[in-house]
């Protein structure tokens, strides 16, 4: 058993499982729930990492992922924080930044020379008129000490998700006034997703001593815990991240390797406050934390975190730290106290009956280490009155002294952060609508008023969304945050004072860099770089404003803190570029293509079938597929079809602008083709457009390519202020293709309205009913056969498909997918926008003159057209073939070679059932496109095949199959 405080000691740790780890190559043990740290910490081993500049030894400080103090390199990964990084049976960790090995680093030596580093030094050593020796030398050699952790190339890929959310209010921070916040939020009726980057909910609640009977404390923290798990109306987060705060309420949270966008009408910023460390000699020593990382330690991880120590205590949480210590069997030599009058009457007098001396109107001003820096050992204690110092033996220093709000997010909101120089304290104010604060970040400490701000908070999100809230008052708090003692602002003449742990920034540091003309703080971060490391300012800006505002003799609340930007704390790059997790869409028959044993692919938003069954390979399957529509009949689901409504007198004016053909004198229930370009003269879509009345047409776009055909008709229609209905009506209709020889004969057996050739000849559309379900049908040939497209409202989608699988049995149809689809299409040489198309591709080049309605006065892109005419034609899409017997087949993409120079490439190919040789799509040089020419094919072996080019319709040219 792994020696640990006893029980309730350890919230987070199961002490039945032990986990086995190596950090450095040397094995250590830990407990399930451990960070890598309180392992570390527990077994003995403080030193963790070195610091950026210096190499000094670092260790734990807030043991809440707060600081960088604790990164660390875990197998690939870089820059881990090992205070909160799970442990896990194992686990191989490696410090980070140092020179042979993290306990004798030999870059250590720069902490000695650091009188030749001051701050803003490589500024004025290496530029300059004339000094070119900072590209010739110090630049590689800084580069290449530069940088935190390895980027192991080779790492496997991860899977990186991203999801879109949508609430009534979202509540930040799992403490007990966020969580107070939400249960009276969702009491009203709101939809509640409450964030915490805790495992767990409670926040302070879960480490801190509110008072003299934490069993009390326990009990609150289970009821409120209770009350939001059980509540229906609120959604939990834990471990998640809100990472930054973006117009209209727009928040993204990281959960692990996913990425949520959430979108909420009313956000409660519960962020609470971060612990602030002290500047004096040595305050960097693995030994010295802040109080509630101690507490930590032991609340969370049953970690005794020294046998001797001092409390440096600057408000009424430093006296509750000490009383934690000494239950948990912690020698505290002294309590330091720098204020004048002791202001914590009851708690002192606990401390002295405990016989703890307490040391007012003095301070710590510096830290002894033992060999080597490994440890704090003493710390020097200098009284302010008397002028005298004493050394203290101890292996713990814990400060308590200050507070800042976590007031990150709620400034990128557009809040101001204020500072009130009497009272030593920051305050949030001018915080936008729709953004709401409470507990500490709101300076609410006290836990009577953090519970009643919560809860407040609340009730106001309620009544702003129209939902029944009641008022709430919040108790007048006698806690503050900050306390009124001014930190030491004169460095130590040795230096080593740190103000930024993260850049190594001492005293001295911020001090130099006014002194050199930047007296404004937004100058002194950019100079001296206080604030621009991992740490983002939490546990500097207080001290550098201080500091900046003494040296400038101006207050603090002149000074302010630096302009707080998105993201609040670290994003991967994988997060950033992972895959869009939207919801998938699904057709009207979606489950018949599941029962059918279809597998399915997305394609864009959908969900499609891209072959069915699992009983023969998958290039079997689909040749089956491609010979059923040949030979008899199959069906395609093409319900992701874009689909626009065009209503009014000015309807078919539109669509002779938008499209490249005439409209405006196209008969009443025919079909045509619809070929969209850009101003550029490009391809961007095709479809058809089927005139259902004088005044009414009904359109078809492709799947990916809808919403911006919608909305580029609908801008148009704004510009040339047409009289003109738009709708996009995608979701409202379902689709089948029902294509083959037989097609007619399926119909005919359904029963409905007259399918005959005379009745619905080749290209013809109509209105009616099939098996009693409202159609609307077309007859086109994408496939290449006899060929009908049903068009069905949503509703009826399940009905239609069912009557047509029944009546089709005798006849052998069956379902077929997009990739039979995709050969049926080549072989007749249609194309696929996107895929035999690129971002320059004209009708032209497509060999689609035949699309392009040239007399017409206008039309998009006409005039571009014109102008390319009158320039030599470039290239143009053929079609080729190659022997079915080539050994090294041709791909999608692979390149057309004239000698050694690429000209072209290959866009669509396939090894053609029907035809039986290989068959493509591939952009050939002007010169070269004409039939009965060779293109030499460049495959991704190397190979060279000599492909005869011909004419891209490979299959019936003269459409005798669909013409019946």
């Amino acid at each position: 058993m792994i020696p640990r405080l006893p029980a309730p000691y350890g919230t987070r740790i199961d002490r039945s499982e032990t986990l086995t780890f190596t950090f450095e190559g040397k094995a250590f043990r830990g407990l399930a729930g451990d960070s890598i740290a309180s392992a570390l910490v527990a077994s003995g081993q403080w030193l963790i990492s070195r610091s950026f500049k210096y190499h000094r030894p670092r260790s734990v400080l807030t043991m809440a992922g707060q600081d960088a103090n604790t990164l660390v390199q875990v197998a690939e990964e870089p820059n881990v924080l090992a205070d909160v990084y799970p442990l896990r049976e194992g686990l191989e960790a490696t410090a980070q930044n140092v020179n042979g090995s993290l306990d004798n680093d030999r870059d250590a030596l720069l902490d000695r020379l650091g009188r030749f580093m001051p701050v803003g030094f490589y500024y004025r050593t290496f530029f300059g008129p004339g000094k070119n020796s900072w590209l010739r030398l110090w630049e590689p050699l800084i580069r290449k000490k530069a940088g935190l952790g390895k980027v192991d190339v080779a790492a496997p890929r991860a899977r990186y998700e991203k999801q879109n959310r949508f609430y009534d209010v979202l509540v930040v921070g799992g403490g007990p006034a966020g969580m107070s916040a939400a249960i009276q939020a969702a009491a009203a009726g709101a939809r509640v997703l409450l964030v915490d980057e805790n495992p767990e909910l409670g926040g302070s609640l879960t480490y801190a001593r509110f008072d003299d009977k934490p069993e009390a404390t326990a009990l609150l923290l289970r009821d409120l815990k209770r009350q939001v798990e059980a509540h229906s109306g609120i959604d939990i987060l834990t471990n998640a991240v809100a990472n930054g705060w973006y117009a209209d309420n727009w928040v993204p949270i990281i959960s692990g390797n996913r990425l949520l966008k959430v979108r909420a009408k009313e956000v409660i910023l519960c962020t609470g406050s971060l612990d602030q460390p002290v500047p004096f000699r040595n305050n960097d020593l693995p030994g010295i934390v802040l109080g509630s990382a101690a507490q930590r330690l032991m609340r969370h991880y049953a970690v005794k975190p020294g046998r001797r120590a001092v409390v440096l205590a600057g408000n009424r949480d430093g006296y509750r730290v000490a009383l934690d210590l000494i239950a948990a069997g912690v020698e505290v030599a002294a309590v330091v106290d720098p204020r004048s009058a002791q202001q914590h009457a009851s708690l002192a007098e606990d401390l002295a009956a405990k016989g703890v001396r307490i040391i007012m109107n003095a301070t710590v001003a510096e830290a002894a280490a033992t060999a080597g820096n490994k440890h704090l050992k003493a710390a020097k204690i200098a009284s302010a009155g008397s002028g005298t110092s004493e050394w203290i033996d101890c292996d713990l220093l814990s400060v308590s002294c200050a507070y800042t709000p976590t007031y990150q997010l709620a400034l990128q909101a557009g809040a101001k952060l204020s500072y009130d120089d009497g009272a030593a304290q920051f305050a949030l104010s001018n915080v936008p609508a729709h953004l709401t604060l409470a507990g500490s970040v709101a300076g609410n400490f006290s836990l009577p008023s953090v519970l009643a701000a919560g809860r407040k908070a609340g009730a106001v999100a309620a009544k702003t969304l129209g939902l029944p809230g009641r008022d709430i008052d919040v108790p007048k708090d006698d806690e503050r945050g900050v306390s009124s003692f001014e930190l030491p602002l004169v460095g130590h003449p040795k230096g080593r004072d740190f103000v930024d742990f993260d850049e190594d920034l001492q005293i001295k540091d911020i001090v130099d860099a006014v002194r050199t003309g930047y007296s404004e703080l937004e100058l002194v971060k950019r100079f001296s770089t206080v604030g621009m490391g991992p740490s983002q300012g939490r546990h500097s800006a207080l001290a550098t404003a201080r500091i900046v505002a003494h040296a400038t003799e101006r207050k603090v609340a002149d000074i302010g803190v630096t302009t707080s930007r998105p993201p609040f704390g670290p994003e991967k790059l994988g997060l950033l570029a992972g895959l869009q997790q939207s919801r998938y869409r699904h057709t009207s028959v979606h489950h018949r293509h599941i029962e059918a044993g279809a597998k399915m692919t997305p394609v864009g938003a959908w969900w499609r079938p891209l072959y069915y069954g699992d009983e023969r390979t998958r290039d079997e399957l689909i040749v089956d597929e491609v010979n059923l529509v040949r030979q008899r009949v199959g069906m395609l689901d093409v319900s992701t079809l874009g689909k626009i409504e065009l209503r009014g007198p000015d309807a078919g004016v539109l669509l002779d602008r938008f499209c490249t053909m005439n409209y405006a004198k196209q008969p009443v229930g025919r079909v045509r083709y619809c070929l969209t370009l850009n101003e550029m003269g490009s391809v961007i879509d095709d479809g058809v457009a089927f005139r259902i009345a004088e005044d009414h047409y009904y359109v078809t776009a492709t799947t990916g390519g809808v919403d911006r055909f919608y909305a580029d008709m609908c801008w148009q229609n704004v510009q040339w202020g047409l009289d003109v209905d738009i709708h996009n009506v995608t979701a409202g209709f379902a689709a089948f293709n029902l294509t083959g020889p037989l097609a007619r004969q399926v119909l005919e057996t359904v029963g409905g309205m007259d399918a005959s050739s005379e009745a619905l000849p080749f290209l013809g559309g109509r209105v009616g009913r099939f098996a009693n379900c409202p159609v609307r049908i077309m007859r086109i040939g994408y496939s290449g056969e006899l060929s009908f497209e049903l068009h069905t409202p949503q509703s009826y989608g399940e009905a239609l498909w069912d009557a047509l699988m029944d009546a089709g049995r005798p006849f052998g149809l069956r379902p077929y997918g997009l990739e039979a689809s995709r050969i049926l299409r080549l072989e007749k040489g249609h194309i696929i926008i996107g895929q035999d198309t690129d971002a320059v591709s004209t009708a032209d080049e497509l060999g689609m003159e035949w699309a392009l309605a040239m007399k017409k006065p206008f039309f998009i892109g006409k005039r571009s057209i014109e102008l390319l005419r009158r320039l030599p034609a470039k290239r143009r899409l053929v079609g080729f073939e190659l022997p079915a017997s080539v050994q090294d087949k041709p791909d999608e993409a692979c390149l057309i070679l004239r000698g050694d120079e690429a000209v072209g490439h290959v866009t669509s190919t396939c090894l053609s059932p029907t035809l039986g040789k290989w068959i493509g799509l591939a952009f050939a040089p002007a010169d070269q496109a004409e039939p009965g020419k060779t293109a030499v094919i460049r495959t991704r072996r190397g190979t060279q095949l000599q492909a005869r080019i011909v004419s891209p319709h490979f299959f019936d040219p003269e459409n005798k199959r669909q013409d019946i």
